[in-house]
């Protein structure tokens, strides 16, 4: 007798073999695409939308990174500077752009609203804030000491700086460099300039090294704030040296009463009469060293001079100065510049001559 049996075959009639199987993976593969974007999504919103706005309405803000700090702790100053709205989020965008341990100390302004890719680019690329100091021509050792204290980005005590050796120049510094670092880049600085100079020098100069040189420069220097006149003043102190005449250099008195600082007063007689060893109107020939820091115009002056016969001069009322070869001619010149100072006093508007530009220069003794 036969028997109806129920069909044990798989997959049942009309369904084809697998289909089930690779319905369920494509779903999940969907379901993988479609979380995988919304991530990307998430991320690339994270890493290029804009930042918190700077507090106060500013263009941006401050942030200090501390040299060897790690990615957790730039993360934390970064929040705390509230430039970033996530710590944990940074990190991970650090980590996933290979940014985390490319990261460079400093200080950095951040603009307001910056998206972390824009604070990572500036990270990884030191773009770092840059501060400057400024040595004026004809500052003395002292005054560049307190140029530098005073500079409240340095750090570290500023060392003993030698008349002479820093190169006048407005320099760029960063916020924690040191002192000493700084001083030794001006002191390079005036070298390689000078050793450029000395090397293109006249022959049969009265100065016989550089550092004579920066000595004399220092006194144009300090005589004369005028470009023009530096080369003719620097000739006349040439000639002066070859003739074997005192300098008569007001500000070499100066130097050897104040060391450097301001007088605070127009010179007297007795202090043009106080035997220092920078006292040019007693001692013969430079003084024992600089007075000042020269700039580049005055050291090329006194090293490529122009030629001529003058051995005198004095302020002309210009701000400039009347050059003379001989006694009798500066004397006129000394007689036009105190009818101008007469002038002046009685008109009740008596400015200060040009610095050093005095009729005592080159007076006979």
């Amino acid at each position: 007798m036969s028997r109806n049996r129920a069909s044990s075959s798989w997959p049942p009639a009309g369904r084809p073999p697998g289909r089930g199987f690779l319905a369920g993976l494509a779903s999940a593969l969907v379901t993988f695409t479609v979380i995988a974007a919304l991530i990307a999504g998430a991320g690339l919103l994270a890493y290029y939308g804009g930042g918190p706005r700077a507090a106060n309405g500013a263009q941006a803000t401050t942030v200090i990174l501390r040299k060897g700090a790690g990615i957790a702790e730039i993360a934390g100053e970064l929040s705390s500077s509230h430039v970033i709205p996530n710590a944990p989020v940074f990190i991970a965008l650090a980590e996933i752009t290979g940014s985390a341990h490319r990261i460079k100390s400093g200080e950095y302004l951040v603009p307001s609203g910056a998206s972390i890719a824009l604070i990572l680019s500036k990270l990884r690329n030191g773009d770092i804030v840059h501060h400057h100091v400024t040595i004026p021509e004809g500052a003395s050792a002292k005054q560049v000491v307190e140029i530098l204290d005073h500079a409240d980005v340095l750090t570290g005590t500023t060392p003993e700086v030698e008349e002479g050796t820093i190169l006048p120049e407005t320099y760029d510094v960063t916020r924690g460099e040191t002192r000493a670092a700084v001083v030794q880049r001006m002191t390079a600085a005036m070298d390689r300039q000078l050793s450029q100079f000395w090397a293109r020098r006249q022959p049969n100069l009265p100065v016989h090294s550089p550092e004579e040189a920066v000595i004399l420069a220092s006194i144009v220097e300090k005589e004369t704030a005028r470009d023009s006149d530096r080369p003719r003043v620097a000739a006349v102190y040439i000639n002066r040296l070859r003739l074997g005449m005192k300098l008569d250099a007001d500000p070499t008195v100066i130097y050897g009463i104040t060391g450097g600082l301001p007088l605070g007063h127009g010179i007297k007689a007795s202090e043009l009469a106080a035997d220092t060893p920078y006292n040019t109107y007693l001692h013969a020939g430079l003084p024992p060293t600089a007075i000042a820091n020269p700039g580049r115009q005055s050291i090329a002056a006194v090293l490529d001079p122009p030629h001529t016969n003058e051995i005198y001069f004095v302020a002309d009322g210009t701000g400039g100065a009347a050059f003379a070869s001989t006694l009798e001619e500066h004397e006129r010149n000394v007689a036009r510049w105190r009818a101008i100072e007469k002038d002046r006093s009685a008109a009740a508007a008596s400015p200060a001559p040009a610095a050093g530009l005095r009729p005592s220069l080159g007076k006979v003794r």
